[in-house]
């Protein structure tokens, strides 16, 4: 089998489900970067801020990791979009936060289970274990302050 540019074979390279869904996992990753700037920002406590921009750092992370394997599969870049929009108070913002990232986590591990690319599986269930640490300090918050 001839693999060219791609480290992929033809038919992963074609998987249109795995695509769609490393297309929302960037715009996600993407919007979430924006939204814990902000949300950090709003944190009234030094040590809530310094943790919600250590979440920001893997989300990062998860927005390179997508990237890049969108584009060793697709042969192209992508242009992340925002699609949510930042929080307007803290409060509302953890809640939205933690909703978030527990959804991205059933997403996430759905991606994994639903596809045979083992660099995406391997990339998508080590979000998830990432998200879903987010969401216990989302919860940790919204219940202690």
């Amino acid at each position: 089998m001839h693999y060219g540019y791609y480290p992929y074979p033809q038919q992963l390279r074609e998987d249109p489900v795995l695509i769609k869904n490393l297309e929302k996992a960037i715009n996600g990753e993407y919007s979430a970067v924006q939204y814990y700037r902000k949300l950090s920002q709003l944190a009234h406590r030094e040590e809530v801020r310094k943790q919600i921009e250590e979440i920001r750092k893997d989300e990062l992370r998860h927005l390179r990791a997508f990237s890049s394997l969108y584009s060793s599969i697709t042969g192209k870049q992508i242009m992340p979009k925002q699609t949510e929009d930042c929080p307007d108070s803290f409060a509302r913002g953890l809640d939205a936060a933690f909703k978030d990232e527990q959804k991205t986590v059933d997403f996430y591990l759905r991606t994994a289970e639903e596809t045979t690319n083992l660099k995406a599986k391997g990339t998508f269930t080590r979000a998830a274990r990432d998200e879903q640490n987010h969401a216990v300090w989302f919860l940790y918050y919204m219940v202690t302050l």
